[in-house]
């Protein structure tokens, strides 16, 4: 048999119970501050508890079967859609976002942590309803499949086909042997960095709602904000300095956070990747700062705080505003741009390319020149002072061709759609990156709620597509994936 599509189903079963569960963690929201949205969240709870419920029940007796890879690829991409369409319900029963397309956008951009929103006026949405939208965000921040994989070893599959599909950067690091103490250890200080930071943004003036809805959204790297204005709302320096740092750990591989946690700092900084993360984000900032301050009239220390903090806005693909940064000379709007094609670090929960891809695609084409003249040479591409097998690097470069190709045809795909050449380009950027504003009529300061309902089905397609690093889904469109001899 192709699939063993009993496990399948188990699986998506168990995921949609995890759901429910977590929308029923919006219910005592809603019920203190006194609104009905407590309604749509108990009945969208219920139905997907029925589904989900229903469906882990009738296959029970699969849980100990054995899952392959390919079996991997298809239950993480059905996930995504499972969850969306599912976690779409909340804001539909409640009248928040009373379309289909509409919802399941939002739905998808919060699971998929790109931070693209249709809503207009974020701050009248009931705020059962926007917990519930920051949560979506945080469960996708580090992947409900490998929460289940973490916490559930009723799974009994091992695990390791659903975390290198969740999360397939250029080589799985395991903190442990096991995959599960690898997730158990990756959610733990998640959880610990989340609840720090919302502790710090309260001590900082932040209501204990909005801190919590930001501590959610900003370690997994989504943006979603309960204020219209996003983080310009406050205008506090403490605030946009912590939630900066947060931002550049959320942006960082977790393995690497958890090493630093332990005191093992000379091993954080002999990471190739990250040393590149932090000097590149020094030298755009610094780049940014210089223009902020000769083409507005904000003093040196405000230049450099809206410079850092939209930087490390748009690297780590999280999306907060503090600043319309399209507003700022035209080189700067040509450099934000182009950050979107940058991403974090392989291993954290942003989106991207990710700077490990830019580096060994950088250090293969200045060594490819070398090569021309020692063709007989074997030179290979180093990182972090292991020789990069041939395998990765043509992954690498794979990767960032496809990445490249499906930006330019969708730009094109959104141009027919009815947009602008600026917003089509934007729109797929930031969807792609999973970042959250873009350029043209969805830049900063802006929504996606005038985008056609074909636009916003197909930038929903590419916030998945890039969530999941390409090729987990492409996969399932090659009839080589559908043979039964592969």
């Amino acid at each position: 048999m192709l699939f063993n599509w009993k496990v399948l189903f188990n699986i998506l079963g168990l995921i949609l119970v995890f759901t429910a569960g977590f929308m029923l963690l919006c219910l005592p929201v809603s019920l203190y501050y006194g609104s009905q949205d407590w309604q749509a969240l108990l009945w969208s709870a219920g139905i997907t508890l029925f589904v989900g419920g229903g469906t882990w029940f009738i296959t029970r007796d699969q849980r100990d079967k054995e899952m392959r890879r390919r079996d991997g690829y298809l239950v993480v991409t059905l996930s995504w859609i499972l969850i969306s369409f599912f976690g779409s319900l909340p804001y539909l029963l409640s009248g928040a976002i009373p379309t289909y397309p509409d919802a399941f956008f939002e739905a998808m951009s919060g699971f998929t942590t790109t931070g693209a929103t249709i809503l207009t006026d974020i701050e009248v949405v009931p705020r059962g309803i926007l917990f519930w939208r920051s949560l979506t965000q945080w469960i996708g921040g580090m992947g409900i499949i490998v929460l289940a994989v973490a916490i559930l070893p009723i799974l009994g599959i091992g695990g390791m086909q659903l975390f290198q599909s969740e999360a397939p950067g250029i080589t799985p690091d395991k903190l442990k042997p096991r995959i599960r103490d690898t997730a158990k250890r990756l959610w733990i200080i998640y959880l610990s960095l989340t609840l720090t930071e919302t502790v710090l943004l309260w001590i900082g003036g932040m209501s204990f709602y909005d801190a919590i809805n930001h501590g959610l959204t900003t370690m997994a790297t989504g943006g979603f904000s309960p204020k219209n204005a996003s983080i310009a709302y406050y205008d506090s320096a403490y605030i946009q300095y912590v939630m900066t740092i947060f931002m550049f750990l959320a942006g960082t591989s977790f393995s690497l956070t958890y090493f630093m946690l332990k005191g093992s700092f000379r091993k954080v900084w002999q990471n190739e990747e990250f040393r590149n993360y932090l000097w590149f984000t020094v030298i755009i900032t610094t780049i940014t700062t210089i223009g902020i301050f000769v083409s507005t009239e904000n003093n040196a220390e405000e230049s450099f705080r809206y410079a850092i903090f939209q930087v490390i806005s748009i690297i780590s693909t999280t999306g907060y505003v503090t600043a319309d940064y399209t507003a700022w000379m035209p080189l700067l709007t040509v450099v934000f741009f182009l950050l979107m094609f940058a991403g974090g670090s392989a291993g954290s929960t942003s989106g991207g390319v990710k700077i490990v891809r830019h580096t060994i695609l950088l250090k293969n084409s200045l060594l490819e020149m070398k090569r021309q003249i020692h063709p007989s040479a074997v030179i290979p591409v180093r990182y972090n002072g292991n020789a990069v097998t041939q395998d990765i690097t043509f992954n690498v470069l794979a990767f960032f061709i496809i990445y490249i190709t499906i930006f330019a045809i969708g730009s094109a795909i959104m141009s027919l759609s009815g947009v602008d050449f600026m917003t089509a380009v934007g729109s797929v950027a930031t969807s792609l990156g999973n970042i959250g504003p873009g350029i043209g009529t969805v830049g900063p300061v802006d929504n996606f709620a005038h985008l056609p309902a074909f636009g916003k089905w197909f930038l929903s397609f590419l916030m998945m597509l890039g969530r999941l690093e390409l090729f987990t889904v492409l996969m399932l469109f090659t009839p080589y994936y559908w043979s039964r001899h592969a």
